[in-house]
């Protein structure tokens, strides 16, 4: 059976249940500053998005200043938080450990972050030396950007065709698809919403899955199905 050269899990919503830990402290701040916003409403609209990302698109959308500093508090007491309440996705442990092939984290929080919430949990040790923050890559873009995950398969031999990603966002897919990988979405964390699956498949993930047991069958379904098709195309060129 085909391989994948590469797996690329996003960390935030996908391995673990931060992203609505870290939307409702971020509302908080946002609507204190000025902008009432729900948590709910933030992480659907801006899941995947860095709050310094999050705040330049609510300022141009509502012509609301916000201060600089709000960046650096609204970090501090998110990480605050997400060590005291963060956990593991059910499930997420037993997928990576079935992932035979490479497989690293690619996201838009800080390296240090990562570490932590993946050490309280005990997803560490599945990605030590494979921990990718687009925020310290050399281009310093993050998602939608694609140069994190660009960067992280230069990085690991990987061939972007031929590498999935595990996605929780629109801006996450976008940028996996952007970077020619094959997304499949994930909808199985606390910001879920109505919608979202329809929204990630709309953004170019070619499936969705909301069970981390589902992950390993899907794989190597995608796999197969990508093979086969080779198949036909050389069959009809022939």
């Amino acid at each position: 059976m085909p391989q994948p050269d590469l797996v690329i899990f996003d960390c935030d919503g996908v391995l673990v249940d931060s992203e609505i830990v870290a939307a409702r402290v971020e509302a908080e701040l946002l609507t204190m500053a000025g902008y009432e916003i729900s948590a709910e409403e933030l992480a659907e609209t801006y899941a995947g998005l860095t709050f310094k990302d999050i705040m330049m698109r609510v300022e141009e959308k509502s012509s609301i200043p916000f201060q600089a500093s709000l960046i650096d508090r609204a970090e501090d007491l998110v990480d605050r938080k997400l060590r005291s309440d963060v956990r593991a996705i059910d499930g997420a442990r037993e997928a990576v450990a079935a992932v035979t092939v490479p497989h690293c984290v690619c996201s838009n929080s800080r390296s240090e972050r990562i570490e932590f919430m993946l050490e309280k949990v005990q997803l560490l040790p599945y990605f030590a030396g494979r921990i990718f923050s687009a925020l310290e890559i050399p281009s310093k873009k993050t998602k939608p950007a694609p140069d994190v995950f660009l960067f992280a398969a230069e990085k690991l031999n990987a061939k972007p065709a031929n590498t999935f990603v595990i996605e929780d966002s629109v801006h996450g897919v976008h940028g996996a698809r952007t970077a020619g990988m094959r997304v499949i979405g994930f909808t199985g964390a606390g910001h879920s919403y109505p919608g979202h699956a329809d929204a990630l498949t709309e953004a170019g993930a070619e499936t969705v899955i909301r069970r981390w047991a589902e992950l390993k069958s899907v794989i190597a379904a995608l796999s197969e199905w990508s093979a086969d098709a080779r198949e036909i195309c050389v069959a009809t060129r022939d």
